[in-house]
């Protein structure tokens, strides 16, 4: 699945190289051949290609056991969820992480979750639910603290869109406490003058855009010309039907 606006040049960092959406529904291999050949890398790249995998599966349907690829990823709903709720790391809105379900969970002491659900016109959202729960980092932000938010159940991986999903969720937050919400300052992953959601984002446009509630819908279509464009290059790059 692909989904997101592509990173541009003045957002390029250590957590965002090449103009890529979050969602870029490549492997790890397809990547890898994209970013040798496509941007010119040129190196001595050989990708031993899967078997009985195709593009439509889970990582819970190939019946593997999952290997956390961080430790804040201990589960594949992990995986899941985050090309969304990592945007949380640009806040001062715990993403979970000090918590046994780092990014399924979010929040913060001023959360209203009421407000929240108002905001968005119920605890559903398009192939998730939203359960209201309340959260005591152990670590990271609000450390020790009582954080009232919630959790993400996926209902629907077909459905779910994760990166439209937590930008809405972070227009709700944002409109119920603005005087609460804070952006993060640097330094964030080696950079310390741009703000870390810009980098995050990939697009200091989509940040702004957010600054001024609105239609979300609208900032969703911005992207879909440069989506496209990177759907119809990336598809070369396919090693799996």
């Amino acid at each position: 699945m692909i989904e997101g606006n592509c990173l541009t040049s003045d957002c390029v960092s250590f957590v965002g190289r090449y103009p890529i959406p979050m969602r870029h529904g490549l492997t790890i291999g397809e990547l890898a051949l994209l970013f040798n050949d496509f941007y010119g890398i040129g190196c001595d790249l050989e990708v031993v290609p899967m078997k009985n995998w195709n593009r439509s599966m889970f990582f819970q349907d190939t019946f593997l056991p999952w290997i956390p690829p961080s430790p804040n990823l201990p589960a594949p709903v992990s995986a899941m969820v985050y090309p969304g709720q990592v945007l949380w790391e640009g806040t001062n809105i715990s993403e979970g992480r000090g918590t046994t379900q780092p990014f399924e969970l979010f929040g913060a002491p001023f959360i209203n979750t009421d407000k929240i659900i108002s905001f968005l016109g119920g605890k559903t959202v398009p192939g998730a639910l939203l359960r209201p729960i309340a959260f005591e980092p152990t670590s990271n932000k609000w450390a020790g603290r009582l954080c009232k938010g919630f959790q993400i159940h996926i209902t629907d991986p077909y459905e779910y869109k994760p990166y439209i999903t937590s930008l809405k969720l972070l227009e709700a937050v944002m409109f119920c406490h603005n005087n609460a919400f804070e952006w993060n300052p640097p330094p964030y992953e080696y950079e310390f003058k741009r703000l870390p959601i810009d980098l995050i984002l990939g697009n200091k446009k989509i940040r702004e855009a957010i600054e001024t509630p609105g239609d979300m819908d609208k900032i969703e279509n911005s992207w879909k010309d440069s989506l496209n464009q990177f759907i119809e290059m990336s598809q070369r790059f396919y090693l799996y039907k």
